[in-house]
C-alpha cells in the first residue's frame, strides 16, 4: 500500500482540548502530547519516543474520543490495562480488555462490545491477537487507531524482545485505514527503525520527547561498602525511596539491616504471597514505610508521585532498565535523587552470569522438556493450551538458576514451541474462620465494615464452610464503597484472623505453540542464539560505560543512548557538580573548607566520633570531607584517637 493511500487525515467530532477539560478536566497538553495527537489524527502513523510518566496514554485516549470508531490499544501488562479501564470507566469512558484471565464467555461479550455497542477503547493482550474469537469479530469492528504499548517489545534488537508481538503486524493488513501509534520510553535509534519496519510505517516519522529530567539528579558511587553508602542516602535525603537488588535474599536481608538501624523500610518481591505484596505495596504508598527494598519485581503499578531517592544497590542489565527504574523518583517535578552504588567486582560478577543465562542448546532442550513433564504434557499432546507455572518453584524443585531457566524459555518462544504469559488472573477468594455471631462484634472498620459484611452474606452463600471466589469490583458497586476502601477492609478482616482471603492475584502461564514434540526434534536457531547473546552484552556494556563513566553528564549519557544528540549537561548530577566545584575560585574554594572545617570542629565539640558516622552527619561528598578530616589531622587541628575515634586536640 502506497503512502498516499493511506495518509488520510481522521473527522473529528469533538475538538481535542474540549475532549481534554471535558473528561480530565485538565486545559493544557503537556510537552509534544499536542504533537503527537495531531499526528494521528491527521492519519500518519507515529513512533513516539516519550520517559516514563510523560502522559503517553492520553496520546490515544483522546484521539479516541475525538473521533468516531474504535482505538484498539495492545499492552502486555495486564495489571496496567485493568487499572486503565477501571479509571477511565470511572469517568463514565466506556472502554474494555480482553487478556488470558478471562473466560471465553467475558472475552465474547466484550469484543460484541466492541462490535456493536460504543465501546470506544479495547486493550487486549498481544497474544490474544491470533485467536478465532478475535479475528473472526476484528473486520467488523470500525477500527480508527492501533495504539501499540511498550512497542519496543516487537524489536529482536530491543531489550525486551516478545514474540508475541510481532502478531501486532497482521493488524497492519486486517485495518488497512487504520492509523498505528507506537509507544515506548526505551528505543536505541536501531530499535526505532526495527519498530517502524515491524509495523508497516510507510514513512519514518519519530516524535521524540525529553529524556531529561531536570529535577532528577544522577550519581554513580564506586565503593566496597555499599550498606554505607546507602545509609548515606537515606539519612541525607528525606521522604520515600525504593532500594532495587537482584536477589529475594538481598532484598529481605537488607530490609532487615535497615530496620535495625532505625530505618522504617519493609521488602518486596515476587517469592511472597499476593496478598502480602498487595499490603506491603499499599503501606508503602501511604507512607506508612519509607524505604522498600526491592527487587525488579517492584514496579508494575507503582503510583506515587512523591518517591525522593531511588537507589541501586545492584547493577541493572541494560541503560534501558536503569532509566525505567530510576525514572521512579520525582514524578512529582520536585528534587529526587537516583543514585548507583558500584562495587569493584561488580562488572565480573555479572559477566560470569552471562555464561549461566546461556545455557548449551542440549541444556535448552532438556528444560523445555523438564517443563512438559511437570506440566504432564504427552508427546503429540498440548497444541494451543495453556498451563500455570510458577518458574520460581520450577527452578527451586529442578535445582536450576533462574536465569538460565528465563533464557531458555525466551529462546524457545523465539523458535515458536511454547510462550511463557507473564501474567493470568487468578479471582480473589474468601472463606470466614470465625462464627457468624462474632461478626457483630468487629470494632474495626465501622459503618463501612457492616455494609461489607452485609454485602458478602447477601451476594455469596456456603462462605463459613468453604473458599468461594468473590468479585470485589462487583462487592463495591453494591456496597457503594469505593473499590479501595473495600481492599481495606478486607485487609482488616484477614490481620484480624476472621477470614481467610486469597486476593487476586497475577500468575504466569505456559502456552504451548505446538504439540509437545520429542526433546531431539527441538531446534533453535543458532543465529537467534547468537544475537540474544550480542544484544544482552552490549547493553550491559552501555550501562557499565555509564557507571564506570567520570567524564561526562550522565543524563547526557543517558539522553543520547535513547538517540538525541543534542542533549546538554544536566548541572545537577555528580559529575556536573564536581566540575562545576573545580571551576571556583581558589579563594570561594577556600572558603568552603575553611567552613567545613569549622563544622567539624562543631560537630566533635559536642563529642569523639568515629569518621563514618562524622562524615554521614556532615552530609555532602564524602571522598571531599575524607581528604579536609586527613588535612586537619596532618595540621593536628583534630586526632584520630586509640579508640578509632575523632576528637578534637586540646
Amino acid at each position: 500500500m502506497k503512502l498516499s493511500e493511506r495518509h488520510s487525515a481522521h473527522t473529528l467530532t469533538t475538538p481535542i482540548d474540549e475532549v481534554l477539560r471535558k473528561w480530565w478536566g485538565y486545559t493544557d497538553f503537556r510537552p509534544m502530547q499536542r504533537e503527537i495527537i495531531e499526528s494521528i489524527l491527521d492519519g500518519r502513523d507515529t513512533l513516539a519516543l516519550m520517559p516514563t510518566g510523560g502522559g503517553k496514554s492520553l496520546t490515544y485516549q483522546i484521539p479516541a474520543l475525538a473521533v468516531e470508531g474504535l482505538t484498539i490499544v495492545v499492552t502486555p501488562l495486564i495489571a496496567l490495562m485493568k487499572d486503565q479501564v477501571d479509571r477511565l470507566r470511572s469517568l463514565g469512558i466506556p472502554a474494555v480488555a480482553v487478556h488470558s484471565g478471562m473466560d471465553s464467555r467475558k472475552i465474547e461479550l466484550a469484543l460484541d462490545n466492541c462490535t456493536y455497542g460504543d465501546t470506544k477503547l479495547l486493550y487486549i493482550a498481544p497474544e490474544r491477537l491470533a485467536t478465532e474469537a478475535f479475528r473472526a469479530r476484528l473486520t467488523r469492528m470500525k477500527v480508527s487507531f492501533v495504539a501499540v504499548d511498550e512497542a519496543h517489545c516487537i524489536s529482536q534488537w530491543g531489550y525486551d524482545f516478545r514474540p508475541s508481538y510481532l502478531r501486532i503486524g497482521e493488524l497492519r493488513r486486517q485495518l488497512p485505514d487504520a492509523t498505528f501509534l507506537a509507544l515506548t520510553a526505551s528505543a536505541t535509534a536501531t530499535v526505532a527503525e526495527d519498530i517502524m519496519y515491524r509495523l508497516g510505517f510507510n514513512e519514518s516519522h519519530i516524535i521524540r520527547t525529553s529524556f531529561a529530567r531536570p529535577n532528577l539528579s544522577y550519581a554513580v558511587r564506586a565503593t566496597e561498602d555499599k550498606y554505607e553508602q546507602l545509609l548515606r542516602v537515606v539519612r541525607n535525603v528525606e521522604g520515600s525511596g525504593i532500594v532495587y537488588i537482584r536477589t529475594r535474599e538481598g532484598a529481605e536481608q537488607l530490609a532487615e539491616l535497615l530496620r535495625n538501624d532505625g530505618v522504617n523500610a519493609s521488602f518486596y518481591h515476587a517469592g511472597l504471597p499476593a496478598m502480602e505484596r498487595s499490603i506491603r505495596q499499599d503501606e508503602w504508598q501511604q507512607n506508612r514505610v519509607r524505604v522498600m527494598v526491592a527487587t525488579n519485581a517492584f514496579g508494575m503499578g507503582i503510583d506515587k508521585a512523591d518517591v525522593r531517592f531511588v537507589v541501586h544497590y545492584s547493577l541493572c542489565d541494560s541503560l534501558e532498565a536503569y532509566y525505567q527504574e530510576a525514572g521512579r523518583a520525582g514524578r512529582d517535578g520536585k528534587r529526587s535523587y537516583a543514585v548507583l552504588l558500584v562495587a569493584p567486582d561488580d562488572a565480573l560478577r555479572i559477566k560470569r552470569n552471562f555464561d549461566n543465562e546461556f545455557p548449551p542448546i542440549a541444556q535448552i532442550q532438556h528444560i523445555y522438556e523438564r517443563v512438559a513433564n511437570t506440566l504432564q504434557v504427552a508427546i503429540g499432546d498440548g497444541c494451543g493450551a495453556s498451563f500455570n507455572f510458577n518458574i520460581h518453584e520450577f527452578c527451586h524443585r529442578e535445582r536450576l538458576y533462574h536465569g538460565t531457566v528465563e533464557s531458555a524459555l525466551k529462546l524457545l518462544e523465539q523458535n515458536g514451541y511454547m510462550t511463557l504469559i507473564e501474567e493470568h488472573d487468578n479471582p480473589a477468594k474468601l472463606m470466614f474462620t470465625c462464627s457468624r455471631d462474632s461478626l457483630y462484634h468487629l470494632n474495626a472498620g465501622g459503618n463501612d465494615m457492616d455494609k461489607l459484611l452485609r454485602t458478602l452474606l447477601r451476594m455469596y452463600d456456603g462462605l463459613f464452610s468453604t473458599f468461594r471466589s468473590i468479585d470485589e469490583l462487583q462487592i463495591a458497586a453494591y456496597a457503594e464503597l469505593s473499590a479501595e476502601r473495600v481492599h481495606e477492609l478486607l485487609s482488616i478482616l484477614w490481620r484480624t484472623h476472621s477470614i481467610r482471603y486469597i486476593p487476586s492475584s497475577r500468575s504466569p502461564m505456559i502456552h504451548f505453540n505446538t504439540e509437545r514434540l520429542p526433546t531431539a526434534d527441538i531446534f533453535i536457531s543458532p543465529d537467534t542464539y547468537r544475537r540474544r547473546i550480542e544484544n544482552l552484552r552490549e547493553r550491559f556494556d552501555n550501562m557499565l560505560r555509564y557507571a564506570t563513566n567520570n567524564e561526562q553528564c550522565r543524563s547526557t549519557i543517558i539522553e543520547q543512548y535513547f538517540g538525541d544528540e543534542q542533549a546538554k549537561a544536566c548541572g545537577v548530577c555528580d559529575i556536573c557538580l564536581r566540575k562545576r566545584r573545580e571551576k571556583q575560585p581558589a579563594s570561594k574554594s577556600a572558603t568552603s573548607i575553611q567552613q567545613r572545617e569549622q563544622q567539624i570542629v562543631a560537630i566533635l565539640a559536642e563529642g569523639e566520633l568515629p569518621i563514618k558516622e562524622l562524615v554521614a552527619r556532615m552530609g555532602g561528598e564524602p571522598e571531599l570531607l575524607v581528604k579536609i578530616i586527613d588535612k586537619m589531622v596532618s595540621d593536628g587541628k583534630i586526632s584520630l584517637l586509640q579508640s578509632g575515634k575523632l576528637g578534637i586536640n586540646e
